[in-house]
């Protein structure tokens, strides 16, 4: 069960098409919370994490389609400010968005975060009655990274669910990792349309976007 008085880690995956991602990932057992009325932005509950889906075309920030990134959801967000404070990460600072408070911090590798404060004004959105598959988690797969300093990040932040750690070298980037508990033969058999591959210890999935997708057993 997903606690915002801490963050909720939520990969933010920049698309070419979400109503497709969207379709791939409830099949994997994720389910929709909020939508914009406008289309382009999804955000999807697992049992423990969440992804959120943008239209890339959209982007403000240059998010290419594919491209994953990290970002958060909390409650409480100037007291995770000062956590964040605590734990040495200075420059986390709150703005008032349209859409409500965010807060964005520098992180490890020079990272730029982002933490939206969780809202009750559903102005231009549509809120569902998500009922997530509890067996599920989003557990991301970060490359490039410096693990220590972000275990440190992700302390401050409350985290915990868990994040994979691949390779420290080269540039830093998030790849959408998924666990569950779930027999891994009852999610393949389901993914009939997609490109599945039975790993010793799990999946791995070609998503909408061409992007790899492992489901870890």
């Amino acid at each position: 069960m997903n606690d915002l008085n801490n963050a909720v880690i939520r990969p933010l995956r920049f698309t070419a098409d979400v109503e497709a991602m969207r379709a791939f990932l409830e099949k994997l057992g994720l389910r929709s919370r909020i939508e914009s009325e406008r289309g382009g932005w999804v955000d999807m509950l697992t049992g423990r994490g969440m992804v959120a889906l943008h239209d890339a075309a959209s982007s403000s920030t240059g998010g290419r389609p594919g491209q994953t990134t990290l970002s958060f959801e909390a409650e409480k967000i100037y007291e995770l400010r000062d956590r964040l404070e605590q734990v040495g990460f200075v420059d986390a600072t709150v703005f008032d968005e349209a859409y409500g408070r965010v807060l964005s911090v520098t992180g490890p590798d020079g990272v730029v975060i982002w933490v939206d404060e969780r809202s009750e004004d559903m102005y231009g959105y549509k809120l569902h009655d998500a009922r997530p598959d509890e067996r599920w988690s989003v557990t991301p797969y970060l490359t490039g990274a410096e693990e220590p300093a972000w275990r440190r990040f992700f302390e401050g932040v409350g985290l915990q669910t868990p994040v994979r750690f691949g390779p420290a070298d080269g540039a830093f980037a998030v790849r959408l990792d998924l666990s569950t508990t779930e027999p891994l033969d009852e999610v393949a058999s389901r993914l009939g349309t997609y490109d599945v591959t039975r790993t010793a210890t799990g999946l791995e999935i070609v998503d909408p976007d061409g992007q790899l997708v492992v489901v870890h057993g």
